[in-house]
């Protein structure tokens, strides 16, 4: 398969960014179509391999903290090396990045698969499996806006989150039923197998690249690529602003990290236990799926970035209902809803990628992924440990009611930054 080049269809005139782009746009393009389809392959075996490791630590334990700290170590590790690995999708070729992460990843899989592996050497697999992801990601993100224009941008975001959130339905609600009837182990071969399949769609489907083009300091050292970094994300107040939305994340994630002892107390059955895990799992994918659509389709890029406030919070609020222990259809709507919130994420993701400069993005997105990823991991630990102690359900609703406090001191430094943004969005032209 030829790659495509990036850039517009033909015949296709230059778009305002306050247009609003189509998905067959977005599709028609050859590199996003392999960016696409390769991380979709990828987060399916990520899929198997959480639920596999989730379900085997709370039978063997039987502690709802055993079991949200191996989940939790899915979303650790960037705090050690993230900011600092992610400074390589700036000083690399970003393709080349993506496909060696891929095979290391496939590597690193395939030993976790072999029966018999300790358990501590399993988790410092998953430790690496999860470091090596941060400077995929960076190099993801820093490519995605030169293969996309304007909005078409926002639309393919759309149409990864969507898809993505599909994949994590699909891999939460039957991956259970597929792990009981495969194993463990063979659902983690069938993750390094997906990181293989990736790598070879990235090697026919993207074309190469140069590196990125050194601007100041970004072919120095790795530590010196990290300050300045933190530097132009946190001294920026609207950069700073949309990163703290997208952290926000710790909050309204925490739920998927305790649905196996959640569904624990809504059956006595194994089976359903292990059913219930993955329709809790699958329910917040489902609702963002749902509101990546709506908001991406119905709203127009300036509509978007003044909702955001209200969508934060919409994303935590619902949880706050879980305290009075509804049944489990109640259950899977308020989580369902929440998702629908989280949507807001979008129009954070758009925003931040006008105000970055091209050669700073991996490194930017890097830092941003990293602490995404820091603060969902460290939610989730907090989150098991205290339902150690308070149960499941009281635990959920905490977490709502502080991420919605959160969302609201958001939402009110929001409107600081929003109207520079949205008339840039309306003036600045791609």
């Amino acid at each position: 398969m030829a790659a495509t080049r990036p850039g517009r269809p033909p015949g296709r005139h230059r778009r305002s960014p306050e247009s609003q782009a189509t998905y067959t746009e977005v599709i028609a393009i050859g590199e996003f179509r392999a960016l696409w389809a390769g991380q979709c392959l990828s987060l399916l075996g990520d899929q198997l391999a959480q639920i596999a490791l989730a379900l085997l630590v709370f039978d063997r334990t039987g502690s709802p903290f055993a079991t949200a700290a191996v989940y939790a170590l899915t979303y650790l590790p960037p705090i050690l090396g993230g900011p600092l690995l992610a400074g390589l999708a700036d000083r690399y070729a970003r393709r080349r990045v993506m496909i060696v992460c891929d095979l290391l990843r496939a590597a690193l899989v395939g030993l976790m698969a072999v029966p018999g592996v300790p358990f501590p050497l399993l988790c410092g697999l998953v430790f690496s499996v999860v470091l090596l992801s941060s400077p995929f990601t960076a190099a993801r993100a820093a490519l995605l806006p030169e293969i996309l224009e304007g909005d078409r941008y926002v639309a393919g975001s759309a149409l990864q989150n969507i898809t993505n959130q599909g994949v994590q339905m699909l891999g939460f609600a039957a991956g259970a039923g597929m792990i009981a009837t495969i194993g463990a182990h063979r659902g983690l071969a069938v993750d390094a197998l997906t990181f293989l399949c990736s790598a070879l769609i990235l090697v026919i489907g993207v074309r190469r690249r140069p590196s990125p083009p050194a601007e100041d300091d970004v072919q120095a050292s790795l530590w010196s690529m990290t300050r300045t970094g933190v530097r132009l994300v946190f001294g920026d107040r609207r950069l700073r602003t949309l990163v703290l939305f997208a952290w926000l994340c710790g909050f309204y994630v925490l739920p998927e990290g305790i649905a196996v002892p959640y569904a624990a107390t809504l059956s006595d059955d194994p089976r359903g236990v292990t059913l219930i895990s993955g329709l809790l799992m699958a329910a917040m994918p489902t609702g963002t799926v749902i509101g990546a659509f709506m908001y991406s389709r119905l709203v127009t890029p300036a509509g978007r970035l003044r909702g955001m406030g209200w969508m934060a919070m919409l994303s935590c609020a619902p949880l706050i209902a879980c305290a009075v222990r509804p049944p489990l259809a109640v259950v899977l709507s308020l989580w369902i809803l929440a998702g629908m919130g989280g949507a807001y994420q979008l129009a954070a993701n758009a925003a931040f990628v006008r105000l970055v400069p091209a050669a700073r993005r991996g490194q930017a997105f890097g830092l941003v992924q990293s602490g995404l990823l820091a603060a969902q991991g460290i939610g989730i630990l907090a989150g098991g440990a205290a339902a150690q102690i308070l149960g499941p359900e009281p635990v959920v609703a905490l977490a709502g009611a502080a991420g919605l406090s959160v969302a609201v001191l958001l939402a009110m430094l929001w409107t600081e930054s929003r109207a520079e943004i949205i008339t840039k969005v309306r003036t600045q032209v791609t």
